[in-house]
């Protein structure tokens, strides 16, 4: 064996030498953790933030009503009333609320919910009024080009049945409103109320 052959020995055995206790000493230190979730993410600049949906509707409101008189049943006829409707954000923003009056039929007076999740971006809105003071289950959804779906369950006649409103035609100063039953699972949708809304001073 040659001086060259020797020398390459040595280096080789140098280097598995020094290996093996820089292995050992990296099977000691705790591994490092993997980044978090949250940092996984897109920024939250980058992610689209409802909660201001509904900012547009701030303010007081005269309501003109056309209710058909009788759901789901081939009604052609509708009721025409006028209301108030006032609205006023809480919990910064997460929600609003509405106080609406009316008094067609002796009189109603409703109150309207609405919550924002931001873990979901949905909103949940709920209504309930002074004539069985319950707060009916929400309809859940949210805005798309200009135009806010919701969907959910109303009861109807012992049943329940998919339900659905839609706001549209929104402007600084007025916006439409529609409520709708659907009798056949979501095929098919009667539109039972509808309100054009304008701002008061």
């Amino acid at each position: 064996m040659d001086t060259t052959d020797v020398d390459k020995q040595r280096r080789t055995m140098l280097r598995l030498g020094a290996a093996a206790p820089l292995a050992a000493l990296a099977g000691a230190l705790p591994a490092e953790p993997a980044p978090p979730r949250a940092a996984l993410k897109a920024p939250e600049s980058a992610v689209a933030d409802g909660r201001h949906d509904f900012d547009f509707y701030h303010g007081r409101w005269q309501v003109k009503n056309r209710r058909l008189a009788k759901r789901l049943a081939g009604s052609r006829d509708w009721i025409e009333f006028d209301a108030t409707d006032e609205c006023h954000p809480v919990l910064g923003g997460l929600g609003s609320v509405d106080r609406y009056l009316t008094d067609w039929n002796g009189g109603i007076e409703g109150f309207a919910l609405r919550l924002y999740r931001p873990q979901t971006r949905q909103w949940h809105v709920y209504w309930a009024s002074d004539r069985d003071g319950v707060l009916e289950a929400p309809l859940i959804g949210g805005f798309r080009d200009g135009v806010g779906m919701f969907e959910g369950q109303e009861l109807h006649e012992g049943a329940m049945l998919p339900s659905r409103a839609l706001w549209t035609d929104i402007r600084a100063d007025s916006v439409r409103w529609e409520q709708a039953l659907s009798p056949d699972g979501g095929k098919s949708w009667e539109t039972n109320w509808v309100m054009h809304m304008t701002r008061l001073p």
